[in-house]
């Protein structure tokens, strides 16, 4: 009994290898930058930065109008203007190194809402692509040191999954 459960313990691994394994890459990166949902996304985050960086222009004018203001006036205004002024004019700096760091979040933060789904529609397509063609891997190429000749390029069927050319 014991020489056989020993057997069975040695002959069960080589079951698991005899089973096919077969694994294909897909270059996401190709897939994604084709994919029509990515320039419209560059599209809405340009417009995005070209209102901020209108407001930040907006600011940056107002900062030098009264810099210069100040500075053509100083001698001639008394010590609790000047103090008024200044407080003003690094009010204004203030609020533009505020502004910047509350635009940078607000950019990041509307970038990554607008690829979660472009994401999620590309991992969909992979998975599909592997269930379909039955593969037991589907990896992406820019981590591999080296793909061999008898590799799968699944990326067409990718493509072909999301109605890409």
């Amino acid at each position: 009994m014991k020489k056989l459960i020993i057997l069975l313990f040695l002959i069960l691994p080589l079951g698991a290898f005899a089973q096919e394994v077969k694994i294909a890459f897909v270059n996401t990166q190709e897939v994604f930058m084709a994919m029509p949902e990515v320039s419209a996304m560059e599209t809405q985050m340009a417009d995005l930065n070209e209102k901020y960086k209108v407001e930040l222009k907006q600011m940056q004018d107002e900062y030098t109008n009264k810099y210069s203001a100040y500075i053509a006036q100083q001698d001639s205004l008394t010590e609790n203007i000047k103090l008024r002024r200044m407080s003003e004019i690094e009010d204004i700096r203030e609020r533009m190194d505020n502004f910047v760091q509350v635009a940078q979040q607000d950019v990041q933060k509307k970038q990554q809402e607008l690829m979660m789904p472009i994401q999620q529609k590309l991992q969909d397509a992979i998975k599909a692509v592997g269930n379909e063609k039955g593969y037991t891997y589907i990896i992406d190429p820019a981590a591999i040191l080296h793909i061999g000749n008898g590799s799968i390029d699944a990326t067409s069927f990718v493509k072909t999954k999301l109605g890409l050319k």
